[in-house]
């Protein structure tokens, strides 16, 4: 990995965090630069950014303390992405909302085009993004 993409990356997850970068903005920035997918850990407040030559960076991702909830509710997701999708709440307020679904973190497949969603127990919730 080169400096240039370790600044690009960096760039997204503050931009993420910050609410200065879109979900479609950051999944743009980061094809550019061959990243093929994305694993946020609420529990670890960290990214990993995967390029498609199989190396990796963490990039740390802090945000409050949000108690997870033991049920997934894929239900609770959903709406929190259709938020998200229609600019009604920041990343952050995203976070919240899908910890108290009991979303643990999430998968962003960007050359699958999907967001794989989880929870405690190994459920999940999948969006497809175009």
């Amino acid at each position: 990995m080169n400096a240039g993409q370790i600044q690009v990356i960096q760039d997204c997850a503050r931009g993420a965090l910050t609410g200065k970068f879109t979900f479609p903005e950051i999944i743009g920035r980061l094809a550019q630069i061959s990243v093929e997918r994305y694993h946020a850990d609420y529990s670890r407040q960290e990214i990993t950014y995967y390029l498609s030559d199989g190396d990796s960076l963490v990039v740390a991702t802090p945000h409050p303390f949000h108690a997870t909830a033991a049920e997934f509710s894929a239900l609770a997701v959903e709406a929190a992405v259709r938020q998200s999708q229609r600019n009604e709440h920041s990343y952050l307020d995203f976070i919240r909302k899908t910890m108290t679904a009991g979303c643990v973190g999430y998968f962003v497949q960007i050359t699958g085009r999907r967001v794989i969603y989880f929870g405690r127990n190994g459920e999940s919730h999948v969006e497809h993004f175009s």
